[in-house]
Formats: structure tokens, C-alpha cells, sequence
């Protein structure tokens, strides 16, 4: 009976246990950094670009939902018509992005 327990007793260098132990976690954080934080950050960086890149006339959908033509661009602000007479005055971080690229995705 002595002997059926040899199988199941810790090693006395203890080096090796640490890694096999480490191991799974170490293959769960990379499983998660390429299938989830690579392509947001992908996504992140054209949404940026694509915000740089905006100029008068173009249609953008905002973060809230707004869907409007821009009519003039500022530092830090986009001046943006939605509907017949109302221009709203909207931040940069609140462009979700154009509206024909919304429209492709459908």
C-alpha cells in the first residue's frame, strides 16, 4: 500500500511543478490577448484614422445614434447638420464612424 502513494507525493526540487501549474494561465492571458485585445485594438486605430481623415460633407453616425452631415470641422469639435435646421456642435470621441460604412455592414 506504501508504494500506491509514491505516485501521488510532490518532488523534493519543486522547480518543475511551478511551471506545469503557471502553464494554463500563461495559454488562457494568450488565447484572450490575440482573440479579444488585438483586434479592438485593430478597430481602435482605423476608427481614429478614420476621424482624422473627416472633412466637410462627409456623413457620420455619433456614438449616441445621431446620423448628420458635417458642416464644419474645428479642433476638437465637429459642427454636424442632422434634420433640416438643427446643427449640432459634437466631440471627436463621439464619431462611431461614416455612415456608409454603417450602411455595408447591414
Amino acid at each position: 500500500m506504501s508504494n500506491f502513494f509514491i505516485f501521488f507525493q510532490q518532488p523534493q526540487g519543486g522547480g518543475g511543478n511551478f511551471i506545469v501549474a503557471i502553464l494554463p494561465w500563461v495559454l488562457i492571458f494568450g488565447v484572450f490577448y490575440f482573440l479579444l485585445i488585438v483586434p479592438q485594438r485593430k478597430r481602435q486605430r482605423q476608427l481614429q484614422e478614420t476621424i482624422a481623415s473627416l472633412k466637410t460633407g462627409d456623413r457620420v453616425v455619433t456614438n449616441g445614434g445621431i446620423v448628420g452631415t458635417i458642416t464644419a470641422v474645428r479642433d476638437a469639435t465637429f459642427l454636424i447638420r442632422s434634420g433640416e435646421k438643427s446643427i449640432l456642435e459634437i466631440s471627436r470621441a463621439a464619431i462611431a464612424g461614416l455612415q456608409e460604412e454603417e450602411e455595408e455592414k447591414k
